[in-house]
């Protein structure tokens, strides 16, 4: 039986190379069990006529079908399902009924409860969205990642993209860490002081599981990122939040008995404020005097476009006490989720251990994707051309909201990408962010922000790395004239 050529059609909205939606479609079909053993599909010049492409688009997909055997060419007769092909399941569906089970009794340990501000999902269909950590597809250089991906999907690179590491990582790009990415830092690492994690928030997650028990206590930042004060409350450690002025946190009002202090002294979440070198000392100094550990977060330190950045901490730490966090996923994109841990070995030791019984490791394609994107200089490429239009935008936005009036509570001195903004004491910013949504505005209230139970509900942040150029001056028009309508 010979499936009519009108049973085939493309969706308009569909994703994918021609080839590639062809392919599905048939695919789609077999799966569904639409499409049966046996069956005669159409010619591939019916078929392409039927459809709209070239005929060589339509045989190239037949060869992919080919290969993974969902059809076979029988001579001249053409091409059939073949009775190999994947079938579909012989059970009947059912819905699921009404579960018995109290999920209220049920869950042992809530995950829910962090306040945070959600970006839509559709953020770039906004015309000026002011969100944090979203990639910019035109300052993304697409081409040269495909071919880095595609190189890593070699022959020669079988056992990178294909074996299971374990507790290990790819060597390549520890070396390449090691050598080339750490000593801008200031830092001088061994292979077995640096760990790869899914993304800083997972070494984050990692630090606090090895470092800290219910008896134990963290110190952190007020206010601060809020997935990390999350990952410590869920966890039930002690907790003391920190109020940070503007060079960061004062290390004089640390309490007796922390145990652990994060910190992002480079660039202060979300304040943005830099931590002057003597108070880097102080802090350092403080630490061996009371015995505690440092977690350093130095999440963008590659958008130094004003000025240098200051050393890292971890790079004038003598005794062993600061462990660093490190991403790729702010600089490149944040679905990469890509990190690393530097620390001691007996604790980078501990923590590969801990990732290995979770996640096991980062995928080995994406490591060495990584590797090559970096070692071939596309990486170093692309901070350049970031930090230039960063520092455009950035002018832009400077200027912007200082002929609005509009109140800046920090920036970052060398660069970042974002602003700490402070609205007035009557204005709550979730109202101020769903009015302005309405207007084809993004911004991120800064409330979650916040430790405690009536945090301030007036800060919002800005940032400016997935806006263009043009559109922040209207954008900044827009929010201080709404800002002006509250009041």
């Amino acid at each position: 039986m010979a499936l009519p050529v009108e049973t085939f059609f493309l969706q308009p909205d569909a994703e994918g190379t021609l080839q590639t939606q062809i392919r599905q479609l048939v695919a789609e079909g077999i799966l569904a069990g639409r499409f049966r053993p046996g069956e005669k599909l159409p010619s591939s010049r019916k078929l392409a006529e039927h459809l709209g492409v070239s005929r060589i688009t339509v045989t190239l997909a037949f060869t992919e079908l080919l290969a993974d055997d969902y059809i076979v060419a029988r001579g001249r007769s053409g091409y059939f399902v073949s009775d190999n092909a994947p079938e579909p399941p012989h059970f009947p569906a059912k819905a699921a009924g009404d579960s018995t089970v109290d999920w209220s009794r049920a869950i042992g340990q809530r995950f829910t409860s962090l306040d945070t501000f959600s970006k839509p999902s559709d953020w770039a269909n906004y015309r000026y969205p002011f969100i944090y950590g979203q990639a910019d597809p035109t300052l993304f250089d697409s081409a040269n990642w495909r071919l880095c991906a595609l190189e890593a999907l070699g022959r020669k690179d079988f056992d990178a993209l294909t074996a299971d590491y374990f507790d290990s990582d790819d060597p390549k790009l520890l070396d390449f860490i090691a050598r080339q990415t750490l000593p801008r830092r200031g830092i001088l690492a061994k292979p077995d002081e640096i760990l790869l994690t899914l993304g800083a928030q997972n070494a984050l997650w990692l630090t606090a599981q090895v470092l800290l028990t219910q008896r134990r206590t963290a110190a952190i930042e007020d206010p601060c990122y809020p997935a990390l004060r999350g990952i410590l409350e869920q966890s039930r450690y002690h907790l003391h939040a920190i109020p940070v002025d503007g060079d960061g946190i004062p290390p004089g009002a640390l309490p007796k008995g922390t145990d652990v202090l994060f910190t992002t002294p480079s660039h202060q979440c979300p304040t943005a404020a830099t931590m002057p070198m003597s108070r880097r000392h102080d802090l350092l100094e403080k630490a061996e005097q009371d015995d505690f550990l440092i977690v350093e977060d130095d999440y963008e330190f590659e958008m130094s476009f004003l000025k240098p950045p200051s050393p890292a901490l971890k790079s004038l730490d003598k005794n062993g006490r600061v462990i660093y966090v490190g991403s790729f996923s702010k600089s490149l994109f944040p679905g990469l989720r890509l990190g690393y841990l530097v620390g001691p070995a007996p604790f980078i030791r501990e923590a590969r251990a801990l990732r290995a019984s979770v996640l096991r490791h980062p995928p080995g394609h994406i490591q060495r994707t990584v590797t090559y994107f970096l070692s071939r200089g596309h990486y170093d490429a692309l901070v350049r051309r970031m930090s230039r239009a960063f520092h455009d935008r950035r002018t832009t936005i400077d200027r912007a909201v200082n002929e609005h009036g509009l109140t800046v509570a920090g920036r970052g001195s060398f660069g970042g990408s974002s602003l700490w903004m402070r609205a007035p004491d009557h204005v709550d910013t979730r109202d101020l962010a769903a009015r302005l949504a309405e207007k084809s505005v993004l911004i991120e209230p800064g409330h979650a922000f916040f430790q405690g139970p009536n945090p301030p509900t007036n800060y919002y942040r800005l940032a400016y790395s997935s806006i263009p150029t043009p559109r922040i001056t209207e954008g900044i028009s827009l929010l201080a004239r709404t800002l002006g309508e509250m009041g």
